[in-house]
């Protein structure tokens, strides 16, 4: 997810072909912005969202952790942070498939919506301070193209969370430098 979401679903349409998005292949479904559960993200439809990434998972058996973090992410922007912290937790890579730090910015992500703001800056330090890998222009995203994103990874995400401290996830998430 990059930008911030838009409002929660008051009167807006949230249905969908579930059949549909079952039978969307892991890119299609996760990875394609305008498709799969980001079409309904994209309409403030984050409480379906959330749900049909669970489906999705458990009808492909799909144990991604990018998936739990979707998930978790949508549930964020519901309010329900008890679950978003859950599933983001579930979303932690095993220390060797950790290139890009990504456990920092899960620690700094469940400090924030724990309310604690020491840890959330000692993530967020700790990441800032690792070096850019050497092979950092050749590595690819998860759905197989140039990662194409400065260096750490997700710190500026981080930086919005001290910047909109006290803000809901939805709003800091995105927050504006």
């Amino acid at each position: 997810m990059s930008a911030t979401p838009p409002a929660p679903a008051a009167l807006q349409d949230c249905s969908y072909d579930r059949a549909a998005m079952l039978a969307l292949d892991y890119r299609s479904f996760d990875q394609t912005p305008g498709h799969g559960w980001r079409a309904l993200a994209e309409r403030g439809c984050d409480r379906q969202a959330a749900e049909l990434i669970r489906e999705w998972r458990e009808h492909h058996r799909d144990s991604r952790t990018i998936l739990f973090w979707h998930e978790g992410q949508s549930r964020a922007f519901t309010g329900d942070y008890p679950a978003a912290i859950a599933l983001f937790e579930r979303a932690r890579k095993a220390p060797q498939d950790d290139r890009i730090f990504w456990n920092l910015y899960v620690d700094g992500s469940v400090a924030f919506l724990e309310g604690d703001r020491a840890r959330l800056q000692a993530a967020r330090d700790a990441l800032a301070a690792k070096p850019t890998p050497e092979d950092w222009d050749a590595m690819k995203g998860t759905d197989g193209k140039p990662l194409n994103a400065p260096w750490p990874v997700n710190l500026a995400v981080l930086d919005g969370f001290l910047r909109c401290w006290g803000k809901p996830y939805r709003e800091a998430y995105g927050c504006p430098k």
